[in-house]
């Protein structure tokens, strides 16, 4: 159910009609957008008549969500979710972010000068794997603590914030000194246990739609985040499998304005993996903005021919600088800017 307060209503009233949901069985989640207080009441409550609340003191309207995503849905936030970093960043506003990197951390010299090319082309999050999970168990699997500790230090010289993956919970701990934006890849979008351990913590979410999930089982696992009371989550399509063979997934762009209607949060688009050859991955990129994404997250590298991992996919360096200077050109076309 969904309880939204009048504009004017006290601080008292606000109390009083969490104080009935509570009673009657629901979890409450509160959200105070521009206007308005809304209170979110999920779980199964006992019977409950929702005319009940329309007329509570304080009360604008309440009606029954029939979705089963009751957070992530619109309703919750519909002026939409903005994600603020410590360096002024917002995510879900007007302008579209850039975040860019190599697939994974590699040596010091390696992710120094990532960084700092990077952070010439404009962008402000340095991503790069420090845990890496690959398919084959004899692939390159990252540098671990030590690969956080470099790109932390990287990032920080060059004014950048970091975005890495978090594979497991007994990750999360040793990773929040280091990380401004979690991670959770494709292959983990369905790992519950880690989804709830992650709505535990207070530091911002990029969670990647599975590689066959339905646009619903992504709003679902992203409820699983902020059922945990971290509201600080963007979806990010990264394209999916299909029976298509010549590009390494399908990017399902339509997947950005569908999820921009259905939910509050903030759509970040992949298109290095989301076709996984490199001379694609600009125009994506162009028709992912244009399609409404509030940020874009794309590999770089400064030797991509001699990469770990993922070199086919990843950007030279002019290639992600000259990219920049066209979205620039083409985000205000759709009302929006380009960090």
């Amino acid at each position: 159910m969904i309880v939204a307060m009048q504009d004017q209503a006290t601080e008292k009233q606000i109390q009083d009609v969490i104080e009935r949901m509570v009673e009657l069985g629901f979890n409450v989640h509160r959200t105070t957008g521009t206007n308005q207080t809304i209170l979110a009441g999920v779980g199964k409550p006992a019977h409950f008549d929702v005319v009940e609340f329309k007329v509570l003191v304080g009360v604008h309207d309440a009606y029954r969500i029939s979705s089963p995503y009751k957070l992530a849905g619109r309703s919750f936030r519909p002026e939409g979710t903005k994600i603020k970093f410590r360096n002024g960043v917002v995510i879900g506003d007007t302008e579209v972010a850039i975040m860019s990197g190599p697939c994974s951390v590699e040596s010091r010299e390696q992710i120094f000068e990532s960084a700092k090319q990077v952070a010439a082309s404009g962008a402000k999050f340095l991503r790069g794997g420090a845990y890496k999970p690959r398919s084959s168990p004899y692939s390159f699997q990252g540098m671990g603590v030590e690969g956080l500790k470099l790109m932390r230090e990287a990032a920080d010289e060059n004014g950048l914030l970091v975005v890495t993956e978090v594979m497991e919970i007994a990750q999360i701990e040793g990773m929040l000194p280091y990380v401004d934006l979690f991670q959770l890849g494709a292959r983990n979008m369905q790992n519950f246990n880690l989804l709830r351990e992650i709505g535990n913590t207070r530091t911002p979410v990029l969670m990647k739609r599975g590689i066959a999930a339905t646009i619903e089982e992504v709003l679902l696992s992203a409820e699983y985040i902020l059922a945990g009371g971290n509201y600080d989550v963007m979806i990010c399509e990264r394209g999916i499998r299909t029976y298509e063979t010549y590009t390494r997934n399908t990017m399902d762009i339509s997947a950005i304005p569908v999820l921009k209607k259905l939910t509050h949060l903030p759509i970040v688009a992949d298109p290095s993996h989301g076709v996984g050859i490199r001379e694609f991955v600009p125009p994506m990129a162009l028709a992912a903005v244009a399609a409404g994404a509030d940020a874009l997250i794309m590999e770089m590298h400064p030797n991509p021919d001699k990469a770990m991992s993922d070199g086919a996919q990843s950007l030279y360096p002019e290639q992600l600088i000259k990219l920049v200077e066209q979205l620039r050109k083409l985000a205000p076309v759709v009302g929006r800017t380009v960090a």
